[in-house]
């Protein structure tokens, strides 16, 4: 079996390999082709990746390469988790913000707007490249921001197996987890514990949790407000928290406190592209080291938690056909019968043999269901304009986004992010 890393010099391939390394026994990979655009970090992340392998015996073959058809071909799966423009342009996205007094964020508000118009043609075409030399492919695409890639592909590669996957939902359970394990003393098996999650990428609210199929919220959730309660400065205002009976997604805090978030934005820098660059720039020396062997504990600072066990489960689960719950962005198709089924969701999804089947579940309230319907009608204007390099599409899409500018300050914002980007949206200069 052929796995495909598009993004192959990225600081976390290390972790997606160990990942591979530890379910070689259930997944029968001969090949795992690390892909990249960039030679010095494919040379010293592939590197690095064949020394893992080496030292475990060379269960299977690391290739690298940086012809994406060639990598592509033929391929089981393919995962793509690549940064147009790298981590530069990540933090161009942030000061785009501040420049204009708004949120500046790699999946939220403007800055992920602009990572997504610089995205969404790259995946396309990706996508293109699994249909003519692969067509028997899934693609987990792991690249921010997650739901409105997966949504392009939805929109415009519909016949090409697809899911996009985020560390949120497994670290939220995961961290759930934990906190039962104190409470109870006793020991839970991740694989027979659920989260009840719904909403968009980066825009969910948690509310529910099961275990061995009984539901664990009327005690997690008292808990959790309890804990608020006991901090200094709660993260959530009780008030907020009580009413909705859920616990939101950390990224809705750029929505619920937009102020505060600016603010500490204000203080840059350094802002995270900024601390990710450093802590990258130190992963990348220790990977060069020829007698590391093993993922560095620097590795645990670029953050991503539980990405190679997201990753894994996921291709385990589908190759051997088990059924899994896991939390993914996938096209609705009803599971919430009220809401469009041509809609991406991020919820909770059946994965076996067959593919990626999103669990049926109610729909949230009308206060979250407001929010969604905004972001999700944003979130279409803006692959729009990104397939077709569509300017009116572009400027609707601002004028659509909760943390967009005001009408009279669209034009800036647009002139801006098309002139700092230029490089990579030549969709929108033909």
């Amino acid at each position: 079996m052929k796995i495909t890393v598009i993004g192959g010099g990225s600081t976390y391939t290390p972790e997606l390999v160990n990942g591979f390394l530890e379910r070689v026994s259930s997944l029968p990979i001969t090949e795992l082709w690390l892909m990249d655009i960039d030679k010095e970090r494919l040379d010293i992340v592939g590197g690095f990746a064949q020394r893992m392998v080496k030292a475990k015996g060379n269960p299977f073959k690391v290739v690298l390469s940086m012809n994406q058809r060639e990598a592509i071909a033929g391929a089981s799966y393919v995962t793509t988790q690549l940064r147009v423009g790298m981590m530069p342009a990540r933090r161009g996205d942030e000061y785009l913000g501040l420049r204009h007094g708004l949120i500046g964020q790699e999946t939220t508000g403007i800055g992920g707007m602009a990572k997504a118009l610089r995205t969404i043609p790259v995946i396309l075409d990706i996508a293109k490249d699994i249909r003519e030399v692969a067509p028997n492919a899934l693609l987990a695409n792991f690249t921010n921001p997650a739901g409105l890639v997966t949504e392009a592909l939805n929109r415009y590669a519909p016949d090409i197996p697809a899911v996009g996957v985020c560390n949120v939902g497994i670290t939220t359970k995961m961290e759930i987890i934990e906190g039962l394990e104190k409470f109870t003393g006793t020991k839970i098996d991740s694989q027979h514990a659920a989260l009840k999650t719904l909403g968009l990428n980066h825009l969910t609210w948690h509310y529910g949790f099961t275990v061995e199929g009984e539901e664990m919220w009327p005690y997690i959730f008292p808990a959790f407000v309890e804990d608020l309660k006991k901090e200094e400065v709660p993260e959530w205002d009780i008030r907020t928290i009580e009413t909705l009976g859920m616990i939101p997604n950390y990224y809705l805090q750029y929505f619920y406190y937009t102020d505060k978030k600016f603010a500490e934005q204000k203080k840059w820098p350094p802002s995270r592209a900024e601390a990710v660059m450093e802590i990258e720039k130190d992963l990348l020396r220790e990977y060069a080291d020829p007698a590391l062997i093993k993922p560095p504990a620097n590795l645990m600072k670029r953050g991503g938690a539980y990405y190679s066990t997201l990753a894994t489960q996921l291709i385990n689960s589908h190759f051997n056909d088990l059924g899994q719950i896991h939390v993914v962005n996938v096209r609705n198709n009803g599971a919430v019968k009220e809401w469009p089924a041509d809609w991406v969701l991020e919820l909770p999804a059946q994965v076996d043999g067959d593919g990626i089947h999103p669990l049926p579940a109610d729909p949230l309230p009308a206060s979250c269901f407001g929010l969604i319907s905004q972001v999700k009608m944003y979130e279409l204007l803006t692959v729009e304009a990104a397939v077709h390099g569509d300017r009116n599409a572009m400027y609707q899409a601002l004028l659509t986004n909760p943390l967009g500018p005001s009408a009279d300050k669209i034009q800036a914002v647009m002139d801006d992010m098309l002139e700092t980007n230029k490089q990579w949206l030549p969709q929108f200069f033909v």
